[in-house]
Formats: C-alpha cells, structure tokens, sequence
C-alpha cells in the first residue's frame, strides 16, 4: 500500500511540474529565418493551441496562425506559433500578434553584414514535432549574441511564493491533523481494545 500512496504522490507532483513547465514563460535566443501564416485546423491536440482568436467567432473549426521560424545557436530549427491568448489560460493577455509578427519580420531585416542577428524569444509551452504543438512566442527583442544570460525573475519570485504557499497549508494541515482529528480519532478507537 505504501508504493501506490508513493506512486500516486510521484504521479501527482510530476502532473503539476509538467503543468508548471508548460505555462510558466522560457527564453530561447535564437536567429529569425522567416515568419510566415498558415491555416490550421486543431484536431486532437487543440488542448495546446490558444482558444480562437480574440473577437473571432469562437465556432469555426479552422482560423489562420502565425509562425516565426528560427534556429537555435547548434543550428537545430525551432518553430514558434503567435497566436494571442486574449483573457484565457495561460493568463498573459496577448493580445498584439500581428505587432510581434511584424517586429519579428523586421529583425529579418536587420540582419548586418555576414553576421546574423540574434533574438530572445519569450515564450510557453512545448514543441513537439509528433504531436504537431509549438511553443507560443509571447515577446522578443535583439540581443547581442547567442551566449546572452537571461535570468528568469518572474518564474523565482513565482516559484517561490508557490513553494511557500505549499509549505504553510501543508504545516497548517499537518497542525489541524495533529490537534483535531488524531486526537477525535484516539477517543473513538479507544473503546474497542
């Protein structure tokens, strides 16, 4: 009995670290090759695409996505959608695509002579070339090379507050357990010996 009580806290924990990977904003720096937009119909992976577009008519099976195609510094290509996530899940109420569709096609541009130019791209989610998902591209800006640190602030100060949140209900509830239901459930047992 203690493996599946181990298991399903194992399985538990995984779930919400996945579901905190998956939200929770990343930094890629990466250099735009093209941006282009394509007609999508989600199917059975619709749970990783953002709802139909903002204002849109939210019973059409079909709507147009942009993309920005990139490749990373080891030259692996990386896709990212744009899409905006309006007032839904995950909340960072983007709603200004087509700007950062045109901000990633003037970085294309801007390209110096022989060197390319490299961007950081802040984005969610997952890409997944089985199951057709991309990471949606949130904001981007030109940095000056591939080895630029960006320190993740927003995903510490979150994390830890998380991590602090679960601490106090888990000595809160582990308090309540000790003074209130251990003791009612030693004065029911009592009688049976």
């Amino acid at each position: 009995m203690v493996y599946v009580k181990w298991g399903f806290w194992g399985l538990f924990w995984l779930i919400v670290l996945a579901f905190l990977h998956y939200t929770l904003p990343q930094h890629d720096v990466v250099r735009i090759t093209d941006t282009y937009e394509k007609r999508v119909d989600p199917g059975d992976n619709a749970l990783f695409w953002a709802n139909a577009d903002t204002g849109g008519d939210p019973n059409r099976a079909t709507r147009d996505v942009f993309f920005i195609q990139t490749f990373q510094a080891d030259d692996d290509p990386m896709i990212y959608r744009n899409e905006d996530t309006g007032w839904g899940w995950p909340p960072y109420f983007k709603f200004d695509t087509s700007n950062l569709q045109a901000e990633a096609a003037d970085l294309i541009s801007k390209k110096s002579e022989g060197a390319p130019q490299w961007v950081a791209i802040r984005h969610y989610g997952w890409r997944n070339e089985f199951l057709s998902i991309y990471p949606n591209a949130i904001s981007l800006w030109a940095v000056e090379s591939p080895d630029v640190r960006i320190i993740p602030w927003f995903n510490i100060i979150f994390l830890t507050v998380l991590a602090a949140l679960v601490w106090g209900i888990w000595v809160r509830w582990k308090r309540f357990r000790e003074n209130r239901i251990d003791p009612a459930i030693d004065d029911l047992t009592d009688g049976w010996g």
